[in-house]
C-alpha cells in the first residue's frame, strides 16, 4: 500500500518531473569541467583548488530537433552593424555592434565599465530600442549618473532587477535591440538554490541571456566583475559563451583607460580603444601616441621611443630602463608592460653578441603609459634603453627603434614595418633604427633609416 499523500503521483508524471531534485556537481572555475566529487586538482586543466560546488538543473525533455540544411540553401543575410557613436568603442568591437552579438566587458571596480556602457547605450537608444538593466545600483543612482554625463534619457529604458525570470520576461515583452546587464554576477535564477554570483548561477543566467539575445537579435552587453588576478569572476566557460570579450586596463592613479578586445568573432583581436576619464564621463583619445609621449624628458639616459602595433593602429610609446649595480647575490630583473622572461633572454643575447655584460646589474624596464606590449618589436628598444642607462648616455630625442632580436644576435623583421615608420615620421621623428629586412623600398620624407642586420651593428649606430 503506497504511503498516504502519494496515491496519485504515479498518474501524474509531470509532477514527478517537476519534483526532480537538482544534482550537485563540482565545476572548475578555470576551464568549466564538471566533476561528481570534489578533488584538489582539476583533471582537465591541472588547476589546483579550482573546483567549486554547483547545482545542475535536470535536463528538459527534447520537444523537437533542428533539421540538417545545406549551406548552399542558406541565404546570406549580410552583417549589419550599428554604430555606437563612440568611435574608439566601435574600433574595438570591429566597426560597430552586430545585432544578436553578446559582449562581455570586464575590468577593475570603478574603472569605468558602467559609465562607458551607459554612454554607448544612450547613443544606441537614438537608433534602436534599448534597455539598461542594473543590479548593482538603484534606478535613481543610474538616472543621476546619466544626467551628470549629459545623456538624453528620453528613449533609454531602465530596469532595476536581479531576478533572471523578470529580466527575460521584460526583454521578451519590450523586444530591445540593444541591452546591457550590469552585472552578470548580480543576476540569479529562482530555479537554482544557490546565491547570486556562484558558478552555477553565473553559468545558468549567462546561458539563458545569450540564448535570448540570439533568438531576438538583441545586441547584449554583460558587465562582469574581475578577480584579484585580473580575470573575469565565475567559470572560464563564461568567456566561451560570448562573441566578444573586452577588458579595461589602466595604471593606478591614471585617468587614461585602455579597452582591449581579447576575443572577437566579428572583428580583429587585440584591437584597443583609448579613453580619458573626465567629469563628463569617458572621452575618446583621438591621438594615443601623443598621450603616451606626453611629459617625456628627451635628454635623460635610459629612454627610447618605439612603435608598437595594437590591432590595426601603430602607437608610439616610450620604453624606459634603469640599470644599477646590484648588491644582492641574484641581480633583479623587473619589467612593467613587458615579459620578464624575455628581458633575461635579451640581456643574455646582449652579453654574448655585443660584449656588454650586465650580470652584476639590476635591470628595471617600464613601458610608460600603462600599455602592455606582447609583440617582439620591443626587443631592440629594450636593449637600447638598457645600454643607454648602463653607459649613462642619452639617445637622440628624435630617434625611434623597433625590431626583434634573435638568440644568435640577428635582427629579425616585424610586421607592418612601413606603417610604423610612417607613424613615427608623422609625429616628427627624424631617425629610425630598424632591422635591415624592414627597410622600406621608397624613402620616407623627413626620416633617416638606419638598417642593421646584427645587434652589435644597431648598438654601434645608435651611440
Amino acid at each position: 500500500m503506497p504511503p498516504r499523500g502519494h496515491a496519485n503521483i504515479a498518474a501524474r508524471p509531470g509532477l514527478i518531473s517537476a519534483m526532480a531534485k537538482a544534482k550537485t556537481l563540482y565545476v572548475c572555475t578555470a576551464c568549466g569541467t564538471r566533476s561528481l566529487k570534489w578533488q584538489g586538482q582539476c583533471t582537465d586543466c591541472g588547476a589546483w583548488n579550482s573546483l567549486t560546488e554547483s547545482t545542475a538543473l535536470p535536463q528538459p525533455r527534447l520537444v523537437g530537433a533542428s533539421q540538417v540544411r545545406r549551406l548552399a540553401d542558406i541565404e546570406d543575410s549580410g552583417e549589419r552593424r550599428i554604430k555606437t557613436g563612440i568611435s574608439e568603442l566601435d574600433r574595438v568591437l570591429g566597426a560597430g555592434v552586430v545585432p544578436g552579438s553578446v559582449s562581455l566587458v570586464g575590468g577593475d571596480p570603478g574603472i569605468g565599465k558602467s559609465t562607458l556602457m551607459l554612454q554607448a547605450l544612450a547613443q544606441l537608444a537614438a537608433q534602436v530600442p534599448a534597455l539598461y538593466i542594473t543590479g548593482e545600483e538603484s534606478a535613481a543612482q543610474v538616472a543621476a549618473r546619466a544626467r551628470r554625463l549629459g545623456l538624453d534619457p528620453d528613449r533609454l529604458g531602465l530596469l532595476a532587477e536581479t531576478r533572471l525570470e523578470y529580466i527575460t520576461a521584460e526583454a521578451e515583452t519590450t523586444q530591445p535591440q540593444a541591452m546591457v546587464v550590469d552585472s552578470i554576477q548580480t543576476v540569479a535564477s529562482s530555479e537554482l538554490p544557490s546565491a547570486a554570483g556562484t558558478v552555477s548561477q553565473v553559468r545558468e543566467c549567462a546561458q539563458r541571456l545569450v540564448s535570448l539575445a540570439k533568438k531576438q537579435g538583441t545586441a547584449l552587453f554583460l558587465i562582469g566583475h574581475v578577480t584579484k588576478d585580473g580575470t573575469i569572476a565565475g567559470p572560464r566557460l563564461l568567456e566561451h559563451m560570448v562573441d566578444t570579450v573586452l577588458y579595461f586596463e589602466s595604471e593606478l592613479g591614471s585617468r587614461f583607460r585602455i579597452v582591449r578586445a581579447v576575443k572577437n568573432r566579428y572583428g580583429p583581436v587585440s584591437e584597443i580603444g583609448v579613453f580619458a576619464m573626465t567629469e563628463q564621463g569617458l572621452k575618446e583619445v583621438r591621438n594615443p601616441s601623443a598621450m603616451f609621449l606626453a611629459g617625456r624628458d628627451k635628454t635623460v639616459p635610459g629612454s627610447v621611443v618605439t612603435v608598437a602595433r595594437e590591432g590595426s593602429r601603430s602607437l608610439l610609446v616610450e620604453v624606459q630602463a634603469l640599470v644599477d649595480e646590484s648588491h644582492a647575490m641574484n641581480p633583479r630583473r623587473v619589467t612593467v608592460g613587458l615579459d620578464q622572461n624575455r628581458l633575461a633572454m635579451l640581456l643574455a643575447a646582449l652579453h654574448r653578441h655585443a660584449g656588454i655584460a650586465m650580470y652584476n646589474q639590476d635591470v628595471f624596464v617600464n613601458v610608460v603609459g600603462g600599455l602592455r606590449i606582447a609583440e617582439t618589436s620591443a626587443d631592440l628598444p629594450t636593449i637600447l634603453a638598457a645600454c643607454s642607462s648602463f653607459r649613462d648616455k642619452a639617445i637622440a630625442a628624435e630617434t625611434v627603434a623597433f625590431g626583434e632580436v634573435g638568440l644568435s644576435g640577428e635582427l629579425r623583421p616585424v610586421s607592418f614595418g612601413e606603417e610604423r615608420l610612417k607613424e613615427a615620421a608623422r609625429h616628427g621623428f627624424r631617425r629610425a633604427i630598424i632591422p635591415a629586412a624592414n627597410a622600406p623600398r621608397r624613402a620616407i620624407e623627413g626620416l633617416q633609416i638606419v638598417a642593421a642586420s646584427r645587434l652589435g651593428e644597431a648598438i654601434e649606430n645608435t651611440f
